[in-house]
């Protein structure tokens, strides 16, 4: 276990996504609002180095953003 002590992970959180033509995308700017596909209260998905682990929810306590995770995802047989 202490050889993999030391790996670095990337994680990332995805809360929605969103479908819009090229021509949209290079007239975003600033302040450009662009709607997901997701509510308030749904479920996000947690990604470790893009390859999805987990499902959770989003918190926020004063200036802080977190995610709490609600369930992990089973890994696929090839990974197993």
């Amino acid at each position: 276990m202490a050889r993999i002590d030391n790996v670095q992970l990337e994680i990332a959180v995805v809360l929605g996504t969103a479908t819009m033509p090229v021509h949209q995308v290079l007239r975003l700017g600033r302040g450009a609002i662009i709607e997901l596909t997701s509510g308030d209260n749904d479920e996000v998905q947690i990604l470790a180095n893009n390859f999805p682990v987990a499902k959770g929810v989003v918190s926020i306590s004063g200036n802080r953003i977190a995610v709490e995770v609600k369930d992990m995802l089973p890994r696929p047989p090839e990974l197993r």
